[in-house]
Parts: structure tokens; C-alpha cells; sequence
């Protein structure tokens, strides 16, 4: 150990009492339960789902509400207590006004902060006193702590305590108290959230959602297809840009960019009214919770063909000047009949249909008009300076990675690319063969190549997360090729088809998820892997839990666009020290229904993997990091106090 270091630490620690009592804490924490880990994936935008799934930690808050008082108060109040610790200020609101008296009001208060305080208490029995203290509104610690530790032995306290309460509601910070043991709670409940991809698409809040997770107490993000194509348009990629734009467009969802990001849209509509008129391929898909008149519509309408037509330029030359994408059959472009209106491909001609080609030059098809290019670097000019954004991708890049492992599972948004036989799919890159955790981790390092220059716009790195979205050997697109395209302007739906990777036939197989899990140096017998990506269709029969309990998929559909095709609104995984349970969940209406009604949005809860001896902390990721700090700390001692 460099005795500079432990010079620096010895600061810190400057006489042996402090030292050995840190080792003493670390090595009992070591033996406490783990904390309970929350997985989510494929929020798709959608905020209010998200934020409820959230705040009721997939149905935990209300099971532990009930493990203290099913059987002592009736289940109306349960379900008041609950919506309660959801959303205090607007239950609070609906308390009050329910109350005709301040002194009915003030004695619920007395009642509520005491069932309070036991659900915390509850909520914190696994966890140090320094956890939970964290873990308190600040301004009420002390308040809050006198209370959780109170003894009925001999009444001796008893005036003190209900003092105490009485106190705080006299001097009126009852409710300020009341709403801060509720944010506890919910802290409480879910000690790790994971969110295994895709924040981002065509759901109409991802920016909501992004602060939700910056202001989350313990969060990490496992980058989606989607959630690539914004860090890549913030990174400098005008062709992933071009794709959100385009994405926005046919979902009516414009609103993020101008209102969300203040990103300025006037120089798209510009050149979309100048050069396209009304197409029936390109109309908005509209919303039904959302009015957009007709005019809207149409200017949408033509935004969308020009976005389009600028992403299919911008295209061809990273697929030439890249041939180890091996995507030279999609220089779609350049294999028009532009007289005919025919296109030829894999030896087949189709007729196109709503077609939008007024800016093309048949002699140069992928060549941009001056008014394009002005476009395109004006709209990266003011995505790369939006402040909300740039606060939102540094966070993505801070808590995300393409995978990870935790806690003996691997978390992964896609996929690991494979072919027929099972084995690790290869890509060259700059004159070398990348498969599996390798290649993956190769993605990345361009990934995080690109964030770091956004200057650069044509590089390898910034191209390499275009492929990421688009490329074949992607393990988050999982796709052998993207067919934007042909779903445009072909007719003919057998070309509309996206052939997905081996993995997503091969993952039903056991032996597979053996391979994939050793080849990230995890327990094959004992480590799950952890999906999005694809939304499970329930309602055909699919299993979300998937060879054997090794392969656990959870996009069941919180985006509202897929909820007809999952039969649900999305699946949630929990695991804690006994184990994990998979949560199916019901389509999410309101807030005010959970407020009024005491609605929830839980279906079937389903056991994946039960732990025969109780997982410790010793045995996580978390553990593994103390385990590291006790042992320098005994250098410490051994190297200050011990001569």
C-alpha cells in the first residue's frame, strides 16, 4: 500500500480508537440483509407510470404497511396510509379538506405521525442507525429519532413523547413532518434502483423522469437503444440526432424537444414547408390524451419527411467510409429508379409509395442541400447547448454502462450478440475480432470517446454509436438490419421485417444463459440475466421468466403504444434478501384515482429465485467494496499504530 495514501487516510483517522471502530462498523454491516433492489426497464417516457411504480417500490410500501397493521385497522385505511406515503403533499390536500375542524384534523395527525413513525421503524430494521439517519428529513432527525426509539418501560416517558407530537403540531409542522416521513419511507423500502434501459422514445415526459432519477437516492442506468441515440446526437452525431428528431415527428412528439430542451424546430419547418406537402406516410401518429388541430398536423407532417430524408443522407457516407459495418445493402438511396419509382432489393423490385424525394439528386443521392446542412448544424448547435440536457446526458454517462454486474446477475438492456450454434458473434474493428463482454466493452470505450469530444462529428467513435443504434452485431439493437426505409414507402409488409438475433431464440435455452453468464466471469447455476428491450406478450402466453428462472425479461409494456400487444403496463423485479419476485402491472390511469379511490397497479407477483440462507451483505457488490476498505483500513493500523 503507497504510505502516501494511507499518510492522506490517517487524516481522517488519526488515533487508533477511530480506526478500530470503523473496521468494527464495516464488519457488522457485512452481516446485516441486503438491501432491497429495484429493477425497471423500458420507461419509454412514460412519467406518471414511472413515478407511481416509484414512489409504491412495486408494491413494497404497501406490504410492508400491512406486515405491521392488517388486522388492526381496516383496509380502507391501509390504503389511505399508503397513498399517503405516495404522494403526501396531494393526499395531504385531500385530508384537509375532508376535515371541517382543526381539532379532527389535529388528532389525525397525532394518529397518522404515530403509524408513521412504526412504518419506519419497519422499513429500517435492516439498516444501520447512520443509514436511516441519512434517510431523515434533515430539519426533524433529532425529532423523528427520539421517536423511533422510544421504550414503553415503565412509562417513564410516555408525557415526553406524546410532548413531543403535540408539540409539533401546536408550532404547525405537522404536515412538513407528516410528508417527510413519507419520503423516508419510500427511501427506505427500495435501498437500489436499477434502470435497465430505454428512458427515452416516444412517451411524452423522458425529461420528468430524468430528474427523478438525478434527485434518486441510489440509481444506475444501463443505457438503452434509445437512450444511446441521445447521448449520440449530444455527442456530435448528426445522424442520431436526425433519428430523434424524425422519432418525435411520428409520435407527435415534438413538445420534448422545443418545450423540454428549448431546442429551436423554426429552421426544420422552414425547409419541411418549402420543399413537402401533406403525405399520408408521414402524418403524426396522434395521442389520444393530447388535441393537435389539423394545422399542426400538417406542419408535423412535413417536418417528418424532411428530418427523414436528412437521416438517409446522412447515412451513406458513414456506411461507406465504414466497411466493417458490413451495411452496404442499405445505401437504399442510391439503389432508386428515380424515373420509374422503383427500388431493387436482395434481386426483388418494389413499387414506392409516398414518396418524398424533392431534395434528392439521383446523380448524388446522399448529397445535402446547403439548406439541409444549415439545418442540421443549427439544430446540433442548440442540442449541445441546452443546459437541461447537458445535465441529463452527464448524469446518463455518469450512472450508465452498457452492462453490468451486480450482485451476481448481468444487466443488460439488448443483448449478447450470438449466431445459430450459440457462440459469441464477432465484429472487426480497427483490424481486430471483438466478441462478446470484449466487444461490448469496446462499445463503450467509443461510446465514452464520443461524449468526451462532441466536437468531433464524423470520427470512428461518433459513428460507432450510430451503430450501436442500427449495427447488426449491436447488443442493443439485436436486429440484422433496420428497416426505417422500406416501412415508408414499400407496400410489400415482408419487407418491413426486422430478422432479430439468435439470442432472442436462443435465450429459452439453459445452456445459452450458462455460456452468456461465463463469459461475464458470473456464476452460471446462480446468476440471472436481466432484460429489456422486447415487451413480453403476456396476453399470447409468453413467460417473461425464461430458461429455467435464468433469464428474467421485464419490458412488459409501460409505454402506452405497446400495452394492446403485452396484454399489461409493464413488469418490475424485486430482490431482496429472501429473494426475487417478478411484478406484473396494470395499466396506470391517474394519480387522482390512487388519492380518491386507494387504486393500485399491481397484478400477480411471481417468485423467480428463492435464497436458501438469507443473502447478506457480505455477499454484494456493496460487501465486496468493505470488504476492500476494512482491509486497507488494517493497513492502516498496522502501518500507524501497530510499529
Amino acid at each position: 500500500m503507497n504510505t502516501k495514501y494511507l499518510d492522506l487516510l490517517a487524516q481522517k483517522y488519526d488515533t487508533e480508537e477511530k480506526v478500530v471502530t470503523e473496521i468494527i462498523n464495516l464488519k457488522a454491516i457485512l452481516n446485516l440483509p441486503k438491501g432491497t433492489e429495484h429493477f425497471v426497464s423500458d420507461l419509454h417516457g412514460e412519467y406518471q407510470a414511472f413515478q407511481h411504480v416509484l414512489r409504491n417500490g412495486s408494491g413494497r410500501v404497501k406490504e410492508k404497511i400491512r406486515d405491521i397493521f392488517s388486522g388492526s385497522i381496516y383496509e380502507k385505511e391501509i390504503d389511505e396510509l399508503a397513498a399517503l406515503v405516495y404522494y403526501p403533499e396531494d393526499k395531504l390536500q385531500v385530508i384537509k379538506n375532508d376535515f371541517n375542524k382543526e381539532e379532527a384534523l389535529n388528532e389525525w395527525y397525532k394518529k397518522t405521525i404515530k403509524r408513521l413513525i412504526k412504518l419506519v421503524s419497519y422499513s429500517s430494521s435492516k439498516y444501520t442507525r447512520s443509514k436511516l439517519r441519512k434517510a431523515l428529513p434533515s430539519q426533524f432527525a433529532y425529532i423523528i429519532e427520539e421517536l423511533l426509539y422510544k421504550t414503553e418501560e415503565n412509562g417513564n416517558k410516555e408525557q415526553y413523547y406524546s410532548e413531543i407530537i403535540e408539540q409539533v403540531i401546536t408550532l404547525g409542522q405537522a404536515e412538513k413532518l407528516v410528508i417527510g416521513l413519507a419520503y423516508s419511507t419510500q427511501q427506505l423500502v427500495v435501498d437500489h434502483l436499477h434502470v435497465v434501459g430505454d428512458i427515452y422514445d416516444r412517451g411524452p415526459e423522458p425529461d420528468k423522469i430524468m430528474e427523478e432519477l438525478i434527485n434518486y437516492h441510489s440509481v444506475d442506468v444501463q443505457w438503452g437503444n434509445h437512450d444511446v441515440l441521445w447521448i449520440g446526437a449530444f455527442a456530435g452525431s448528426k445522424v442520431c440526432l436526425a433519428n430523434i428528431l424524425r422519432i418525435c415527428a411520428r409520435y407527435d412528439n415534438l413538445d420534448i424537444i422545443e418545450d423540454a430542451y428549448g431546442i429551436n424546430l423554426r429552421p426544420l419547418l422552414n425547409l419541411a414547408e418549402k420543399y413537402y406537402d401533406d403525405n399520408p406516410a408521414f402524418r403524426p401518429k396522434t395521442q389520444a390524451d393530447k388535441h393537435t388541430s389539423e394545422h399542426e398536423i400538417k406542419q408535423i407532417t412535413k417536418m417528418h419527411q424532411a428530418i427523414a430524408m436528412i437521416q438517409f443522407k446522412l447515412e451513406s457516407p458513414i456506411i461507406k467510409r465504414r466497411p466493417n459495418f458490413n451495411m452496404k445493402e442499405r445505401l437504399l438511396l442510391e439503389k432508386i429508379d428515380y424515373t420509374s419509382n422503383k427500388i431493387t432489393l436482395d434481386g426483388s423490385t418494389y413499387n414506392l409509395k409516398n414518396t418524398c424525394f424533392a431534395t434528392v439528386n439521383p446523380k448524388q443521392p446522399d448529397m445535402m442541400l446547403e439548406e439541409e446542412q444549415q439545418v442540421i448544424d443549427k439544430l446540433l448547435f442548440s442540442v449541445q447547448h441546452s443546459e437541461k440536457l447537458a445535465r441529463h446526458m452527464n448524469f446518463l454517462m455518469r450512472k450508465g454502462s452498457l452492462y453490468l454486474r451486480y450482485n451476481g446477475n448481468l444487466l443488460i438492456h439488448g443483448c449478447i450478440p450470438i449466431d445459430e450454434n450459440g457462440d459469441m458473434e464477432k465484429m472487426e474493428i480497427e483490424g481486430k475480432s471483438y466478441a462478446g463482454r470484449e466487444l461490448l466493452d469496446r462499445f463503450e470505450k467509443f461510446l465514452r470517446e464520443a461524449f468526451a469530444a462532441p466536437e468531433k462529428t464524423d470520427d470512428l467513435a461518433t459513428d460507432m454509436v450510430w451503430y450501436l443504434w442500427t449495427g447488426e452485431y449491436s447488443s442493443l439493437f439485436g436486429k440484422r438490419a433496420m428497416t426505417t426505409f422500406e416501412r415508408y414507402f414499400i407496400e410489400d409488409k415482408a419487407v418491413h421485417k426486422e430478422v432479430k438475433n439468435h439470442y432472442y431464440y436462443l435465450r429459452e435455452n439453459e445452456d445459452t444463459c450458462h455460456k452468456i453468464l461465463t463469459e461475464f466471469d458470473l456464476d452460471p447455476e446462480h446468476g440471472h440475466i436481466i432484460n429489456g428491450h422486447t415487451p413480453v406478450k403476456e396476453i399470447e402466453g409468453e413467460n417473461p421468466i425464461k430458461a429455467n428462472g435464468r433469464i428474467i425479461v421485464i419490458d412488459g409494456g409501460f409505454s402506452k403504444a405497446y400495452q394492446s400487444t403485452t396484454g399489461i403496463a409493464g413488469y418490475t423485479l424485486l430482490y431482496n434478501s429472501y429473494g426475487m419476485q417478478l411484478v406484473a402491472h396494470k395499466h396506470f390511469n391517474s394519480k387522482e384515482e390512487v388519492l380518491h379511490d386507494g387504486t393500485d397497479v399491481l397484478s400477480v407477483k411471481r417468485l423467480v429465485d428463492k435464497e436458501l440462507e438469507r443473502k447478506k451483505v457480505l455477499e454484494t457488490n456493496v460487501g465486496e467494496e468493505l470488504c476492500k476498505e476494512i482491509s486497507i483500513l488494517k493497513d492502516l493500523m498496522e502501518y500507524r499504530y501497530m510499529k
